[in-house]
Order: C-alpha cells, then sequence, then structure tokens
C-alpha cells in the first residue's frame, strides 16, 4: 500500500509540475542569453507578449536600470521566435543590454517606434507592475 501511495504523490507532483509548466508559457517572457553582438544585432529566442509592441534593447549596467535604446524590433501579440534587433550603436563585449517588452499604444503611428527614454509613446509593458524583461552581457 506505501508502494502505491508513495507512486500516487510522485504522479501528483508530476502533474502538478507539468501544469505549473503549461501555465509558464502563458507568461509574458523575454528568453535571451548572453550573446556575440559583433554581428550589429542582439537576437532572443522566445518573447510572448501580450499585445502588438516591440522588442526594444536598452543599455543597462550593474544597476539594472534602462539606460538608452541602442536597437529594436517588432512584435506581434503571443509568441514569437528567433527576434532580432538591429543595434544602432556600437556595443562592447562586456556591456550590459537590458531586452524589454515595449507597447505599440500611445504614439501616433502604428508600426513605427517612437518610444524615447521617459516617454509614454510605445513605452514598456508592465503587467503586475512588473517589467518584461531579461538583461544580457554581450560577448
Amino acid at each position: 500500500m506505501k508502494t502505491i501511495l508513495s507512486i500516487a504523490a510522485v504522479l501528483g507532483l508530476t502533474a502538478t509540475v507539468a501544469l505549473a509548466d503549461g501555465h509558464m508559457h502563458m507568461n509574458k517572457a523575454v528568453n535571451a542569453g548572453d550573446q556575440d553582438v559583433s554581428s550589429g544585432v542582439v537576437r532572443a529566442l522566445g518573447v510572448t507578449a501580450p499585445e502588438n509592441g516591440w522588442l526594444v534593447v536598452h543599455r543597462t549596467d550593474e544597476s539594472m536600470k534602462p539606460g538608452p535604446v541602442v536597437g529594436h524590433a517588432p512584435l506581434a501579440a503571443g509568441e514569437n521566435a528567433d527576434v532580432a534587433a538591429i543595434l544602432t550603436e556600437k556595443v562592447k563585449p562586456g556591456e550590459m543590454l537590458m531586452l524589454m517588452v515595449h507597447s505599440e499604444a500611445g504614439g501616433t503611428e502604428t508600426g513605427i517606434f517612437e518610444y524615447t527614454l521617459g516617454a509614454k509613446e510605445d513605452g514598456p509593458i508592465k503587467p503586475d507592475g512588473k517589467l518584461v524583461m531579461t538583461t544580457i552581457t554581450a560577448k
């Protein structure tokens, strides 16, 4: 009987993990790692966006505050795979970059990236008051 209960407990735990993992795919997220940016491109393996918008590349540092924008790429609502943002400035190896999801809302033109640091146009998306972003280090 103990064996059956142990197996049931393990199966119950496995079902919970699978359910949690299935739910995780619904969360807004940016999936990217440290990478060589010498080609002038930053890539995210995947981005889940709650609405149409932008993957925006900000300079950052140990303070983890978003700095000036150095690249962006359009995003469609939902899952986006292999998103490539062309850099508009040189980024040296060792520099930190913040890849952040921004909205398409608030601007005057659809499909034109209008954000400047601190502006409301095409600004960051903040579900539950938190930025949707990740940081990487350029190689």
